[in-house]
């Protein structure tokens, strides 16, 4: 289950945009940036709703699996528990998140992946 395209960021202006501000978050197997929105970049994207709504850009190396099955396997199970988490809670602050996944051999280990991702959300303030 992918993420509706109004959650989506995309565009090399967005991620210069997050890079240069945000405030990071470190895990052992992830790191958050998380950056206020800025729905002016978004406009040459054409985005029909460019509110102030929470979006989120989820980038996975190929240092962490070279199969691009895997990764995308990685980046559904993410989507997945920030759709259903998210929608649920819906007290979430209007800011743009990029989550990029360390290298490391935990594609096997799942619920250490959502329980990091669960506890960075949470020390990042994204969800109460």
């Amino acid at each position: 289950m992918a993420l509706p395209k109004d959650m989506r960021l995309k565009g090399h202006r967005t991620f210069n945009y997050i890079h240069k501000n945000s405030q990071t978050y470190h895990g052992k197997l992830m790191t958050f940036k998380v950056a206020r929105s800025n729905p002016a970049i978004l406009l040459t994207h054409k985005v029909a709703n460019t509110s102030n709504n929470f979006r989120v850009a989820i980038a996975i190396s190929k240092k962490v699996s070279k199969k691009a099955v895997e990764r995308n396997n990685l980046r559904r199970i993410l989507q997945e528990w920030l759709l259903t988490n998210i929608k649920k809670i819906n007290n979430h602050k209007p800011c743009w998140l990029l989550v990029n996944l360390k290298f490391g051999d935990f594609c096997n280990d799942k619920s250490k992946l959502l329980e990091e991702f669960q506890n960075l959300m949470f020390k990042s303030r994204l969800i109460k």
